[in-house]
């Protein structure tokens, strides 16, 4: 798999809601689910007895973390097995302010467990959208989208910018991965007015690499270039008449 094809898979699953179709394991180990969208039943069982419930029935789950492996894609869900309250522990934000998700006070907590989706050889290339599907068998993705209701809610030119997976100035840290992923590396400094300058750094040489600086939160300057190989990245051409 491409590096770009990693990223748009851990940013669309990465804190995404979906309903569990069945009783889910609470299980440290990673319960194995085939990509042709089968699993051993009795060892999910087995697993079921051992560990208790993460999520029953019509519970809802939320994946909290993507690992990609060679043949496996590692999906922790509801914070795994630690301790404590997995909602506890998340929020969510919007324009620069967080609060908890945490959704019924009054609701039993639910146990986290950990899924790995298993390929008969090395994964192939595919999207997000395309492992929602495979998961259909045990998981309900149609019902929460939480990246998708995020962005549908942002102004204009940040959500095309989004979807065609480039950054813009004015956006902020939480915009700038999904638009683009994690960055290969970050770097932070202060400067002589006393601003926090942050600078995210996308891509590998000799390739294209992207630099993304952060005032106060907002992206303010964006630059490309080729390194290793001089020159920098020509500016777009408009769009046809």
């Amino acid at each position: 798999m491409s590096f770009d094809e990693r990223m748009e898979i851990e940013r669309g699953l990465t804190a995404e809601f979906a309903t569990s179709k069945i009783s889910l394991p609470r299980s440290k180990k990673a319960l194995v689910f085939r990509s042709d969208g089968t699993y051993d039943k009795g060892a999910w069982d087995d697993a079921l007895r051992e560990g208790g419930v993460a999520a029953r029935l019509g519970d809802e789950i939320q994946i909290t973390r993507v690992v990609i492996e060679e043949n496996k894609i590692l999906l922790q869900i509801n914070g795994g097995t630690k301790s404590g309250h997995w909602y506890d522990h998340v929020q969510v934000g919007m324009g620069g302010t967080t609060s908890p998700v945490a959704r019924n006070q009054n609701a039993q907590a639910a146990n986290g467990s950990n899924i790995a989706l298993v390929f008969p050889g090395s994964i192939p290339p595919l999207k997000a959208a395309e492992i929602r599907q495979m998961l259909s068998p045990i998981l309900d993705f149609e019902k929460h989208s939480a990246t998708e209701q995020y962005v549908e809610k942002l102004p204009e030119p940040v959500k095309k910018a989004i979807k065609e997976q480039r950054a813009i100035e004015g956006m902020d840290r939480d915009q700038v991965l999904l638009a683009l992923g994690k960055p290969r590396n970050k770097s932070r400094e202060t400067n002589k007015d006393g601003d926090e300058i942050e600078d995210w750094i996308y891509g590998e040489p000799p390739g294209k690499v992207t630099f993304i600086t952060f005032n106060e939160g907002k992206v303010v300057k964006i630059e490309e270039s080729y390194a290793n190989i001089g020159g920098t990245t020509a500016p777009p051409l408009p769009p046809p008449r």
